[in-house]
């Protein structure tokens, strides 16, 4: 909106010539994320936890220590991060460029599925919420409504796989791009709700893939930078700078009062939105797979569940004492702090391994 409003007049003022510098947006789009975040997350809390009462119904087969711990903590937190991601955008990026309102129609679809899943947890006081077959039917529809708006906004320049590692070497999808596209939108969604069990363990990793991917759609939207990295070039990507960096904002903001022990939890409203948000920028910059390297966590949770319930079905026999993996570490008696950083610290190896990408062709 400031774009769209202030930039035009640069010619006038030469000083709102900042405008039309993505970092000097960028920069305001984590400031303003942030100003949000700790002006109404308190207020925020307090009505959640006004409206929840007891708060998140808290899985029985888990670690008994959560029944105590965690029970009165209120969710749907993420409902916050959604307000410090979307409105900073709104206000900072450029609103006539599609991939902008791309990501934002993918987060908000993806958050109203998980705000519906909440409320129903919450209303029934049960933990298992909307059915699952439902559940992901409404995430495929959004996720394949994005795929097509991608390529109906970006044309053929969509629809071929991006290798790290090797430069200009791209596998073309055909119409396999749809449910590839599909598998990336759906997956980083679910992936980073299986994350979100221990307080500040899926926000953490969300908020460094954030930084990473603030750094590549910038270099892919820049023709220079895109060139000299061997990357391809997506005009009009680098507005996503700016919604990563609200992510960044947002995610700090959250994380202030998701830290351990945790005021507030974020929810599927929080994790589903997320997940899409991070998946449908990585399909815009045509960094799929370098998604699944720098969120290696969130790939590494999401393997864990299907390992275990793929060993208990073929041979009864489970592979870890609980899935997700770190109810594995959980119950090995590894403190819960003690699980959560050694995660981010994980999660930021696997950032600098997956910007490495970028140079490494």
């Amino acid at each position: 909106m400031l774009y769209n409003l202030l930039a035009p007049l640069a010619k006038q003022w030469t000083f709102l010539n900042l405008f039309n510098y993505i970092t000097f947006r960028t920069i305001g789009a984590v400031l303003t994320a942030l100003v949000i975040s700790f002006v109404l997350g308190p207020r925020m809390i307090q009505t959640l936890r006004s409206l929840q009462g007891t708060g998140q119904p808290i899985r029985e087969d888990g670690p008994q220590r959560h029944l105590l711990e965690k029970k009165g903590t209120p969710t749907m937190g993420g409902t916050l991060i959604l307000l410090a991601l979307i409105t900073p955008t709104l206000l900072w990026a450029d609103l006539a460029n599609p991939f902008i309102w791309l990501v934002i129609l993918t987060t908000l679809g993806f958050g109203a599925v998980g705000f519906w899943d909440d409320s129903r947890k919450l209303i029934h006081k049960n933990p298992k919420g909307v059915p699952g077959r439902v559940r992901l039917a409404l995430q495929i529809f959004i996720a394949l409504a994005a795929a097509t708006l991608l390529k109906v906004a970006g044309g053929d320049q969509f629809g071929s796989l991006a290798v790290p590692f090797v430069k200009g070497f791209n596998l073309e999808l055909g119409w396999y791009f749809f449910p590839f596209a599909v598998l990336v939108i759906v997956g980083a969604g679910n992936a980073v709700n299986l994350t979100d069990g221990l307080d500040g363990l899926a926000i953490g990793p969300a908020l460094v893939t954030a930084i990473s991917f603030m750094i590549i759609t910038y270099a892919a939207g820049h023709i220079h930078f895109a060139t000299y990295l061997g990357i391809p070039y997506i005009p009009g990507s680098g507005e996503l700078a700016i919604f990563c960096g609200a992510m960044l904002g947002a995610a700090l903001g959250f994380l202030w009062f998701n830290t351990y022990p945790a005021q507030v939890f974020m929810g599927d409203v929080g994790a589903l939105a997320i997940g899409a948000a991070l998946g449908s920028v990585a399909l815009v910059a045509r960094h799929e797979i370098v998604l699944a390297i720098i969120g290696g966590v969130f790939v590494m949770e999401t393997l864990s569940v299907v390992v275990q319930v793929a060993s208990f079905k073929l041979i009864g026999k489970r592979v870890f004492r609980m899935a997700p993996i770190h109810h594995h570490f959980e119950l090995k008696g590894w403190a819960e702090p003690k699980i959560i950083v050694r995660f981010w610290i994980i999660s930021v190896i696997l950032a600098l391994v997956g910007l490495a990408t970028l140079k490494v062709r």
